[in-house]
């Protein structure tokens, strides 16, 4: 945890308490005590930092300061066909971490249909998720969370207004173009298929709506290795 990320209703008068898995953390990991200063970030606002006014075993308050902005957005969308719930809930943290702008979790013939039934999908769950990313990468503005059971529906009708301007990158390991690298600030969206990969179908659709197939090189990876590999591989 790289600061601790707070919510606008638990910020009281400029101080906020910290209880919980967050106390848990300052007490054990950065032995916080009175006196002592710890970065903080407002879930959707600013960034600062939080003098510790009071440490006890059942609370910790903060004195905050929020005075500045945060980190770039990584001006990346992914349209992610649904991984097995253990690595979406890596891939989840990574893409808060690294300032993905919006996920959507896709269907696609080779996911499971019982991925979309996992306890995993509930909000709180993977808005906790999302959490642990911000916290991780010092950021306060989460990805916009998008689910679509229906591939051809959301391809057909919903991909291109979703794309709109920013170059359509489409991941897939037996594509003969390598993955380009993008000019400063240009907007990229990236399909990131199962583990099974795009079938033929979905490969045509995709490309249909202007998607450019893409490798990384000879290796097959694991989504949750792939997707910051390929936002790394982009470029600023």
């Amino acid at each position: 945890m790289n600061h601790f990320v707070l919510e606008p209703a638990e910020l009281v008068d400029g101080t906020v308490r910290i209880v919980g898995r967050r106390l848990l953390h300052a007490r054990e990991v950065l032995h916080a005590r009175a006196g002592a200063t710890v970065k903080v970030g407002l879930l959707g606002g600013q960034r600062g930092h939080a003098e510790v006014i009071e440490a006890t075993k059942e609370v910790l308050v903060l004195k905050v300061v929020l005075d500045e902005p945060p980190p770039p957005r990584a001006n990346v969308d992914l349209v992610l066909a649904m991984p097995r719930p253990k690595q979406l809930k890596r891939v989840l943290a990574a893409a808060a971490s690294l300032g993905v702008n919006r996920v959507v979790l896709l269907n696609a013939a080779k996911v499971e249909k019982s991925y979309f039934d996992s306890k995993v999908l509930d909000p709180g769950f993977l808005g906790h998720l999302i959490r642990l990313g911000l916290e991780q990468g010092r950021d306060t503005i989460p990805p916009e969370l998008l689910v679509r059971e229906r591939f051809k529906p959301f391809v057909e009708d919903e991909l291109d207004a979703f794309c709109g301007a920013a170059r359509r990158l489409l991941a897939h390991g037996e594509a003969a173009e390598e993955l380009p690298r993008r000019a400063r600030g240009e907007r990229a969206v990236i399909a990131v298929g199962p583990e099974g990969g795009w079938t033929e179908f979905e490969l045509a659709l995709l490309q249909a709506q202007k998607f450019v197939p893409v490798s990384l090189g000879a290796r097959p990876l694991r989504v949750e290795v792939a997707v910051p590999a390929l936002i790394g591989a982009l470029g600023p």
